[in-house]
């Protein structure tokens, strides 16, 4: 039964991907009236369902967040000049504009999928069933907070919410934002734990109080909240996944279809992952041979391996990796750094083996010894971060975050697409880089 209902709403959700326009005034993607699906569980629930394929199927979130930080910060290597939008993307600079195709994407379907998470959250409060509601608000919330981020992450300021002439926050408020709506979630699925019948009618691989805990610890991290972070990340289960499973039908791998199986789009930049002289990584790590294969025959030597290697690879929300950094990163900036206990952070990454990690991801080298200064520690969780968390998307808001050369970077944040500012007075000016 899961199955059948998990492949009626990818199918429902690619009809309703098709059928987004550009404006923020989304007509409902069931198809149905608005009221049917306001007061209907099966509604709702085919609402949030299909947020997932929006975001992690074909062109989605993970497509555009991973191209465009991939390109900017210097990850990837564009294969194939004919794909215009990828092109100014890896040329950066003034090459880039608001008719950029990836960037528009990005820009609508983040939008999409936060008008569509907040129609669940506040229909489905009125149903009796409160563990039903719990897992629908805590279900809709990781999507919206995952949309909510991708576009501060690449955005310097963006949208308050949806309708016509909507008007702009600063990021640090879309943060602040994204950790109250989890917090909500977190308070309602405390008091009335996920039924099992709601768990039954999602796709299977997302462990929702976990990913809410890690999106809620990586947003506190990127708004400077470091106390928050060190705890938020402290609560979440380090040996449990939760990620975006695929199949080889309808819920393909979209990394995959688009970039590892045509090899004509783009791919790993090498085997430095794009790094500068000095923090490369060592030869002997073995993430490289998790992220990147090689062809010694056929151009590019470099391809994608790892979360990307085939149709029914999944793909992680977050990596257990990504919260042991943070509290690296936490314990570093904090008001008062404690160096020694980054380091003991640090070196759980540098040092964990490929098994001891749920997704096999593992460097297996010796550890640092320090003791280090706080630029030395700073600069050495840049390299992990770029390393463990190799196209996660997140490359070009740690390049920002934690201070690295411009230079390193081919923009700092992306212009408004032409059709928002087209709409919308309020759009704010372009970033000048």
């Amino acid at each position: 039964m899961k199955k059948k209902l998990y492949i009626a709403y990818s199918i429902l959700a690619l009809l309703v991907l098709s059928l987004a326009g550009c404006d923020k005034n989304y007509s409902d993607p069931a198809r149905a009236t608005q009221d049917d699906v306001n007061t209907s569980t099966k509604g709702l629930t085919g609402v949030a369902v299909s947020l997932q394929s929006r975001y992690a199927a074909g062109r989605g979130n993970i497509y555009n967040t991973i191209t465009m930080s991939g390109f900017l910060a210097n990850e990837l290597v564009l294969l194939n000049q004919g794909n215009t939008a990828e092109l100014q993307l890896s040329l950066g600079g003034a090459t880039l504009d608001g008719a950029n195709t990836v960037i528009g994407n990005l820009w609508s379907n983040s939008n999409k999928i936060i008008f569509d998470a907040n129609l669940v959250i506040t229909n489905s409060a009125a149903f009796p069933d409160k563990a039903l509601v719990s897992g629908l608000v805590g279900y809709a919330t990781i999507f919206k907070a995952l949309a909510l981020g991708d576009l501060a992450a690449f955005w310097e300021r963006v949208p308050a919410g949806n309708g016509e002439n909507v008007t702009f926050i600063t990021r640090a408020e879309a943060y602040t934002k994204i950790i109250a709506d989890i917090d909500l979630a977190l308070a309602g699925i405390t008091q009335n734990p996920i039924s099992t019948a709601f768990l039954g009618t999602t796709p299977a691989g997302i462990d929702i109080p976990n990913t809410l805990r890690a999106l809620k610890a990586r947003y506190a991290l990127y708004n400077g909240n470091f106390a928050l972070a060190l705890s938020t990340a402290n609560s979440v289960d380090l040996s449990k996944k939760s990620g975006f499973q695929h199949n080889a039908t309808v819920n393909q791998n979209g990394i995959y279809v688009a970039v590892t199986g045509t090899n004509n789009l783009w791919q790993p930049i090498n085997n430095t992952l794009g790094l500068p002289t000095g923090i490369t990584p060592d030869p002997a790590d073995k993430r490289l041979s998790f992220y990147l294969s090689e062809n010694l025959t056929i151009a590019p030597r470099w391809r994608m391996n790892g979360f990307a290697a085939a149709l029914t690879t999944e793909w992680p929300v977050y990596l257990p990796g990504e919260m042991t950094l943070i509290k690296a990163e936490a314990y570093a900036r904090q008001t008062s750094p404690d160096a020694a206990l980054a380091l003991i952070e640090l070196n759980k990454i540098i040092t964990k083996k490929p098994a001891a990690d749920p997704y096999g991801v593992g460097a297996d080298l010796s550890p640092l010894v320090g003791p280090l200064t706080q630029a030395q520690l700073i600069t050495e969780i840049y390299k992990q971060r770029s390393i463990e968390m190799f196209l996660s998307g997140q490359r070009l808001e740690d390049s920002r975050r934690l201070g690295r050369a411009q230079a390193e970077r081919k923009r700092n944040f992306v212009n408004y697409p032409f059709r928002e500012r087209d709409q919308n007075p309020n759009t704010p000016a372009d970033p000048s880089f």
